[in-house]
């Protein structure tokens, strides 16, 4: 069943975006993809039928492709978010201004938007992703006051950042760092849930100018997700806790070293949980209540992660 309705989904060539084009294209909407490097999207295309999933390209940090891209649109979907700058694809130009623009351009166009932030999202934070997160959000509101917002928990899934980047480091390092003791709460959510309850939101199920907040069906702390990682790679390593001031300095080092593997921010970060509230904002605004049944942790996490094994998805004694 197809429908004439099209959406810009900004970010659809990235983690989040590609699942949320699926979804979607899946649902019969036309989707446009707008990303700065369509050339480099085309593992999106085969995600909906011929001619169902077009490329424009654009750029949060220039507002003329913000306007292009938005064109003709009836539903504007913002998963753009980063997690180190890196030249001029900084913070404050992402995630607080060009999050404006895009909800300025949409509500300009009369399309309905949806803006994809983060639980932990704080104005007052000395973390830059959750400081600009808490911008955009602020941003969004104004220019589009019937816009959707979704705050979900650290995401997994099989290109993730999280699980994929730890178990990279368990394959060479014979130990894995704890920072802040690793006592930091998380509700991980499964990336195909996320990209349903955006759906979700474009069919207008989901109450407009309301705000998400979405989990996963477990909370754990930044240990016990490590525990559950290892477990799944079958691999045996030290977990050595790393106190807050330690990680600090060293992300100050290494958040200069390709692919920063830590920053200062990041760590700022950990030292608050990234769990569903239950304040009156978000209260009844969960997964659940957005009609989407969360996925377990252990349903998904073996079927990407069996890369990282010793011998693959083979049993060693198996001899194959």
């Amino acid at each position: 069943m197809y429908t004439n309705k099209l959406v810009t989904v900004f970010g659809g060539s990235g983690f989040l975006g590609r699942y949320v084009v699926r979804e979607l294209a899946e649902r019969g909407y036309r989707v446009r993809v707008a990303c700065r490097r369509p050339d480099l999207a085309g593992h999106v295309q085969p995600s909906g039928d011929v001619g169902q999933i077009q490329f424009v390209q654009a750029n949060l940090r220039y507002r003329w492709s913000i306007d292009r891209a938005v064109e003709g649109a009836d539903i504007v979907v913002n998963t753009v978010g980063i997690l180190a700058a890196t030249g001029k694809q900084t913070f404050d130009s992402l995630q607080a201004r060009g999050a404006g623009w895009v909800s300025e351009a949409a509500a300009a166009a009369g399309a309905k938007m949806v803006h994809v932030s983060a639980i932990g999202a704080d104005e007052q934070s000395k973390a830059d992703y959750a400081r600009t997160k808490a911008l955009g959000e602020d941003m969004v509101r104004k220019a589009s006051p019937d816009a959707i917002i979704m705050r979900p928990s650290i995401i997994f899934g099989p290109e993730d950042d999280f699980f994929n980047r730890f178990a990279g480091m368990a394959r060479i390092a014979p130990a894995l760092p704890l920072i802040g003791g690793g006592k930091s709460r998380f509700q991980p959510v499964y990336v195909g849930d996320v990209a349903k309850a955006i759906a979700n939101a474009a069919d207008e199920k989901l109450e407009a100018g309301s705000t998400w907040e979405l989990g996963g069906p477990e909370v754990l702390t930044f240990r016990e997700c490590m525990e559950r990682m290892l477990d799944v790679i079958d691999r045996k390593r030290a977990l050595v806790s790393l106190p807050f001031p330690i990680a600090s300095a060293m992300g100050s080092l290494l958040q200069f070293a390709p692919g920063a593997p830590i920053t200062p921010g990041q760590v700022e970060m950990l030292k608050s949980d990234n769990v569903v509230s239950d304040d009156s904002i978000t209260q009844n605004r969960t997964l659940e209540d957005a009609g989407v049944e969360p996925t377990a942790l252990s349903a998904v996490l073996p079927t990407y992660l069996v890369r990282f094994r010793k011998h693959g998805q083979f049993e060693a004694n198996r001899g194959l």
